[in-house]
């Protein structure tokens, strides 16, 4: 898959399938859109083709957003997205001069002239341009005056429920990550870099490597205990997690926290990637260090059966 930063570095004489999106989470909804967007490009002999912002529109647009969490970084986006065969990503930078470009001038100067459309694949609910002004009607009308395809993809439902990205947002906030992974097809994953800690859970038997995500952007599953895979140094292994306030050892703050099994390496400093199986418990307070050892044996036990 190739990559542009911009639409202006996009190659002109490409023959383009394209679709339009900030596509967060990469969930079961963009894969089928993805995957007929796949299919199309080699019907014509084109290229797939999807054109996404950075930073997402929500943060540059309104201020009462600052605070949404994204399930994918823009690095992870590019490896899921590469997984599923796509030709090229145009990553665009989303700034309010160009959320300003009227729908019409959008079609006309950056699909057309720009990206070269032969087919343009979308979503049930598909608006574009200024304030979000243009819709399929309009499209439509477009595409028939600068002579290129429409194709709409119905919203995909599990359990009777559309899967969107705001969806998929709450259930990790509540900690369902095996819902997460049924909506959106891979676990749940979280990047960071390993840090120093107080070290408190190596004088029970439970060393931990503390996290430091780097990336403000990236959502976090509910406080509480999980059962997680861990990859670091080309390798995998499994262990569980806390995320919360540790509140039996008297830290007020947030941290993150794993404890991977049959490992004793020193991996301070180096960037690890936890993907998250099955949430085990809430996080709560024990009366003093000896009845978190004797619980965190219990989820130690559990998180093994759980990962199998």
């Amino acid at each position: 898959m190739k990559v542009y930063r911009s639409i202006e570095n996009f190659p002109s004489e490409i023959n383009t399938v394209i679709t339009i999106g900030t596509f967060d989470g990469v969930h079961l909804g963009h894969q089928v859109i993805l995957n007929r967007l796949n299919e199309i490009a080699k019907k014509i002999k084109g290229e797939s083709t999807l054109l996404t912002f950075f930073p997402h529109p929500r943060h540059v647009l309104h201020k009462d957003d600052q605070e949404m969490r994204l399930i994918n970084t823009l690095d992870e986006k590019i490896v899921l997205l590469d997984k599923i065969g796509l030709d090229n990503l145009v990553v665009h930078e989303f700034t309010r001069k160009f959320s300003r470009i009227k729908p019409a001038n959008f079609v006309r100067d950056i699909l057309v002239e720009k990206l070269k459309v032969h087919t343009l694949v979308i979503g049930h609910d598909h608006h574009f341009g200024r304030n979000r002004e243009g819709s399929i009607e309009e499209l439509t009308t477009l595409a028939e005056l600068y002579d290129f395809k429409i194709e709409k993809i119905d919203p995909q439902l599990f359990e009777d429920v559309a899967v969107s990205s705001t969806k998929i947002r709450q259930l990790i906030e509540k900690g369902k990550m095996v819902k997460v992974k049924q909506y959106i097809g891979y676990s749940f994953l979280l990047s960071g870099k390993v840090i120093k800690g107080n070290s408190v859970g190596k004088t029970i038997g439970f060393p931990t490597a503390n996290i430091e995500v780097v990336n403000k952007w990236k959502i976090y599953p509910a406080d509480g205990v999980y059962a997680v895979k861990i990859f670091t140094e080309g390798k995998g292994y499994k262990g569980m997690m806390n995320i919360g306030q540790k509140p039996t050892v008297g830290n007020n703050s947030k941290s993150l926290e794993v404890n991977i099994f049959n490992f004793s390496k020193d991996i301070y400093g180096q960037i690890i990637e936890i993907k998250f199986v099955k949430r085990i418990r809430n996080e709560r307070k024990f009366e003093d260090l000896a009845c978190l050892k004797e619980q965190l044996l219990i989820d130690r036990n559990r998180a093994r059966q759980i990962l199998g």
